[in-house]
């Protein structure tokens, strides 16, 4: 059973799903960026690096995967 909002006659269950929906990505963005950064951090310690190259470097990579990740789920929403 889905109740009518009154302002713009969608249903109320539609605005619950893009809150679920975008509530999510907060997860999704923590979990890749803080994968990336393990991983850089792991290399580093690896190879014995002075200076951490992997870890900056896979974690601004693991930032902007995270951001087209983002931009690409709003860009499907609107489109719905």
């Amino acid at each position: 059973m889905e109740q009518k909002n009154k302002d713009n006659k969608k249903p109320i269950r539609e605005g619950v799903n893009k809150f679920v929906r975008f509530s999510t990505l907060a997860f999704e963005m923590g979990i890749i960026i803080g994968g990336g950064t393990y991983g850089g951090v792991y290399l580093d310690d690896y190879f014995e690096l002075n200076t951490p190259v992997f870890t900056i470097v896979l974690s601004l990579f693991a930032v902007f995967a995270s951001l087209y990740l983002v931009i690409k789920q709003v860009n499907n929403v609107n489109k719905d």
